[in-house]
């Protein structure tokens, strides 16, 4: 962490407006271009070129930004503290992603998370999306910094899957990618929230052979948040940690915004209290995806989107406090 004094957050003493003004940036933190040095960035991905049912989750960043005017970030109660005056945040903008290649897309994506990471182990970058195909660069990306880490996905669905209509690289297929690109430790990744049907039993062999551990939804019946935590940790052990949040792990009446919205999902309290209970790991990267702003209904998606957003945000900051001696 930087032994910098980070910016302020907000409007300045003297000009400030109201919560639903000003600013367009996320939480309306400064933006890139404004700083000499940071330590978190917030990236926009608007791509959903790898959408296999509904799009528009390529206006998921304006829209998720737009509702995160609405969080009071100052302080963090339930995580006991104080993340924009410990470090640096800034908006990154958006990535200037085609809508018309996944491929070019996808290096267009590493490339700028490159360029915002800076060859920096020490930055975090966490990406807005597009649908969950930007994982694939975000994590590659990650993966040049720290080595391959351990994948916290939480999500409706597996996305191990290898192709949907021949294309390998879709929002559906991407974990399978990196699985097979060598990105993920092994054995120290996990799904949380998976649920509805399968193509074919053999999906969840498959989805084993690659690394993966699955916490269903309906466990959370059983095991509840503190079970489910504990097998969390348990597999992630020391290991880096890149954490995946896709929308429609939440269940479609928390989450109706979604492009693959399944019935059955966690609650948003649930969600948001599996996050801050991986209090202290080592989080290196992450990503909101799937956000579609489209099926959503008086900001209920894009602002669950926002809350997580800030949650990772918090979760980095008090994870660097804990690791510097000068804090």
């Amino acid at each position: 962490m930087s032994a910098r004094v980070p910016l302020p957050i907000g409007p300045v003493s003297g000009t400030e407006v109201p919560r639903y003004a000003g600013s367009s940036s996320f939480a309306r933190i400064p933006e890139i271009h404004t700083v000499s040095d940071y330590d978190i960035a917030i990236l926009g991905v608007p791509f959903d070129g790898g959408t296999s049912f509904r799009p528009g989750a390529r206006f998921g960043p304006m829209e998720v930004r737009k509702s995160s005017r609405h969080l009071r970030p100052a302080f963090h109660v339930e995580l006991g503290v104080a993340p924009f005056e410990r470090v640096q945040v800034v908006d990154a903008g958006d990535v200037a992603c085609t809508p018309f290649s996944i491929n070019e897309a996808i290096a267009q994506t590493e490339a700028h998370a490159d360029a915002v990471q800076g060859g920096s182990g020490d930055r975090r970058v966490i990406a807005i999306g597009g649908d969950h195909t930007i994982s694939l660069p975000m994590l590659r990306s990650v993966v040049r910094q720290h080595g391959p880490v351990a994948m916290i996905h939480f999500d409706a669905h597996l996305d191990t899957w290898d192709t949907y209509f021949n294309a390998p690289v879709t929002h559906g297929t991407v974990l399978r990618r990196a699985f097979e690109e060598g990105l993920l430790a092994e054995d120290h990744s996990i799904h949380l929230g998976v649920r509805g049907p399968l193509y074919d039993r053999i999906d969840l062999k498959e989805d084993a052979d690659f690394g993966f551990k699955a916490i269903r939804a309906s466990d959370l019946d059983r095991i509840g948040i503190e079970g489910a935590v504990e097998q969390v940790r348990q597999r992630v052990g020391d290991t880096p940690v890149y954490l995946s949040i896709d929308i429609d792990v939440l269940d479609p009446a928390f989450a109706p915004g979604t492009g693959t919205p399944e019935a059955g999902g966690l609650q948003s309290r649930e969600l948001l209290s599996l996050l801050r209970n991986l209090d202290g790991l080592n989080v290196v990267g992450a990503d909101v995806v799937e956000v579609a702003p489209a099926y959503d209904h008086a900001e209920i998606t894009t602002l669950a989107a926002a809350t997580v957003i800030y949650d990772l945000v918090a979760l980095m900051s008090k994870r660097e406090l804990a690791t510097d001696p000068s804090a």
